[in-house]
């Protein structure tokens, strides 16, 4: 089959996945507490979320970033990861739409419509700090629980990061569906996710350190215990004889 359930779940976790964070990210930031720590925040449960409901089908994504970093370590094909990267667009766009709809009114653009370096590096930045975290808990193999968690806080961190010089977004396709679109916005993020990747699998991927303890320098002496004592052959009279003779 050429569309057997195998390959539609992922790429419906990866929709419904960016869909939701998009969602979220919309309402927290044009709320009364749209402030970047507050979206840092709920964007770190969002993704936390999404890695312990969908993680084992899609492994959670839902950011062209990670996928583009991940498929420049070899971590996923070309064709999954643009399949990928659409239904991500995707979901991001759907939920521009379902919240315009729903507020009765457009979003205008964010993004500044000038290319702005610090804009670029902060996003790029941001987006490394995150991808790196997240390379980690993947290649150290880390368990549902603590996927999730080492996730989420590492899009936290990003975001906030992010947010010195940005509207601290770091995801292309959320970029699009809050709005805050632009080359910037867009490139940044790929960038730091192909570095954030490879930097920690060329660093620290495979890499066993281990403290070792020093070596006693005291001098090493044997003891001998009773039970070994007792059990040592003694001359029997009979060879004492022998010897005589």
């Amino acid at each position: 089959m050429l569309l057997s359930r195998e390959k539609i779940t992922p790429l419906v976790s990866e929709l419904l996945g960016t869909f939701i964070l998009t969602f979220v990210v919309l309402s927290v930031s044009k709320s009364a507490i749209g402030i970047p720590y507050f979206v840092a925040i709920a964007a770190g449960f969002v993704l936390s979320m999404a890695v312990v409901v969908v993680g084992k089908y899609s492994g959670a994504h839902i950011n062209p970033a990670v996928t583009f970093g991940l498929w420049s370590a070899k971590k996923i094909g070309t064709l999954k990861a643009i399949l990928y990267i659409a239904v991500q667009f995707m979901g991001a766009a759907f939920a521009w739409r379902l919240y315009t709809y729903l507020i009765d009114s457009t979003i205008p653009n964010i993004a500044n419509t000038e290319f702005d370096w610090r804009i670029f590096t902060a996003e790029m930045v941001g987006a490394l700090i995150f991808t790196f975290g997240l390379a980690a808990a993947i290649y150290q193999k880390l368990e549902s629980g603590k996927l999730a968690l080492t996730a989420g806080v590492s899009l936290t961190v990003g975001i906030i990061v992010a947010s010195a010089a940005s509207n601290g977004v770091i995801n292309p396709a959320v970029a699009l569906g809050i709005q805050s679109w632009s080359k910037a916005y867009v490139i940044a993020p790929l960038v730091g996710g192909l570095i954030g990747v490879n930097l920690y699998a060329l660093l620290f991927a495979g890499a066993n350190f281990e403290w070792v303890k020093p070596k006693s320098t005291k001098p090493v002496t044997k003891k001998v215990s009773a039970s070994k004592k007792s059990t040592s052959k003694k001359p029997t009279n009979k060879t004492a004889k022998r010897k005589k003779k």
